[in-house]
């Protein structure tokens, strides 16, 4: 889906040029800066390999009213491949903590809600940890602090966890080899089906939304998406959860394979002030199976705290506060 957009940069210490894009909808090019810049602002954090797309409900319900941002991890879109060959994770919130400040400077100074999906929650969860300042209020949206075992102190999660890693470091080797076939896999009509064949897509994703997404990643760096994945099972945000203290909503999919729902349900225990939403019959690609829902839920936690005044006609879909 295009957007009507306007992209800017921050540069990291490494040199590495990083992408945010402004959504204008409606309003002229040439002056939606001004007229966007007393707007409470909105910034949107992707997960691995997500192209844009997957924002795309957010985007509609929340532009004519909000300024919405979206970012680009390093070697995602509109972002450069990281000059120094560093896609860890804490090299993704010193990014975030950049557009953040960006995003500030460019609006009415104040910082925006925060909106993160799949790895986006713990970039998230650790630019908190740095500077709760930038995080006036976050939404997490089928993501969690860690890879799957992380942060707990059961045995049997740990030696996965660790085998996990052992894993990611003896394949990475034969990334040069993986490569072309796994893009001449996300370039075939083969892609859909196979989602939907190992449970990674529910019936109502959109397939033109899931091509969209294969295209995008076959265009990615093999690199930079395998070290982002594999930065990912290193370390967790788990000890962050207990001590969040803004306003907080978690969406989690009954039908996730990626991020289980018993993870995301042991992040909600572990954050009994925050709202709770479970979709069903959507899995990882919530955000478009379930996009409409969502971005409803989006708005009414936002109009439930204050963060945005109720306008004539506005929609909104009850999250659930949790008990105590």
């Amino acid at each position: 889906m295009p957007y009507r957009r306007s992209t800017r940069y921050v540069s990291a210490p490494d040199g590495t040029r990083v992408a945010w894009h402004t959504h204008f909808g409606n309003l002229m090019e040439t002056s939606a800066d001004a007229e966007l810049e007393g707007r409470p602002a909105v910034l949107l954090t992707n997960g691995i390999g997500t192209s844009e797309n997957f924002w795309r409900y957010i985007v509609a319900n929340l532009e004519q009213d909000h300024r919405v941002v979206h970012w680009d991890y390093r070697g995602h879109g509109g972002s450069e491949n990281s000059r120094n060959g560093d896609y860890r994770v804490p090299v993704h919130v010193d990014d975030l903590e950049r557009v953040t400040e960006a995003v500030m400077a460019r609006g009415n100074g104040r910082p925006p809600l925060h909106v993160a999906f799949s790895m986006g929650v713990r970039v998230l969860l650790d630019l908190y940890r740095r500077r709760p300042d930038l995080v006036p209020a976050m939404t997490l949206i089928a993501g969690t602090p860690g890879a799957p075992g992380s942060g707990s102190n059961r045995l049997r999660a740990r030696v996965a966890l660790s085998a996990t890693r052992g894993l990611f470091r003896a394949t990475t080797p034969a990334l040069p080899l993986a490569a072309p076939v796994v893009h001449a896999v996300m370039a075939s009509r083969f892609a859909y089906p196979l989602g939907r064949a190992v449970g990674a897509l529910r019936p109502r994703a959109p397939r033109a939304d899931i091509d969209e997404f294969m295209q995008a990643l076959r265009r990615m760096s093999p690199e930079a998406y395998w070290y982002t994945l594999r930065g990912l099972a290193e370390g967790h945000a788990w000890d962050v959860v207990s001590r969040v203290r803004v306003p907080t909503l978690i969406i989690a999919a009954r039908d996730d394979t990626l991020v289980p729902l018993s993870e995301m349900e042991r992040m909600r225990d572990s954050m009994p002030h925050a709202h709770w939403m479970r979709v069903d019959d959507a899995g990882h690609a919530g955000l478009l199976e379930a996009g409409t829902e969502i971005a409803d839920a989006v708005r009414g936690f936002l109009v439930q705290h204050g963060m945005e005044a109720p306008g004539p006609g506005s929609m909104s879909v009850p999250v659930e506060p949790l008990p105590g």
